[in-house]
């Protein structure tokens, strides 16, 4: 698995990028925020034979209809994202260096894994 550190004032969509490029299986479906209600990010999840599940930005004259079922499982990576900020170190960015920061990402997201495969 590929993480990418990106800075704060970014743009989202940015992001995209660094991951969709990892070696990884294609995605069949992407849910994501209104961060990454990109035209770039739509296609290139179609070509991949995908389905973007990505809610319009207030500003797009024609919002793609999403399927609120799969959507509402956005919910899950949200938690994820939480029980992640629950380590202290991380919610408030002790490290100095990108490198440590992104290294004690992965230490918590092992951890986490870990403790889903002991229950």
């Amino acid at each position: 698995m590929k993480a990418a550190l990106t800075p704060g004032q970014v743009s989202d969509y940015t992001g995209y990028d660094d991951t969709i490029d990892a070696d990884l299986p294609p995605a069949k479906v992407l849910i994501a925020d209104k961060g990454y209600d990109s035209n770039a990010i739509r296609a290139g999840i179609e070509d991949q034979g995908g389905t973007a599940v990505i809610p319009a930005r207030r500003n797009r004259t024609t919002p793609e209809p999403i399927d609120g079922f799969v959507y509402a499982l956005r919910n899950r990576i949200e938690r994820c994202f939480n029980r992640l900020k629950n380590a202290r170190r991380l919610a408030t960015r002790y490290d100095k260096t990108s490198a440590s920061y992104l290294a004690f990402i992965e230490i918590v997201a092992a951890r986490l894994w870990f403790r889903h495969l002991s229950t």
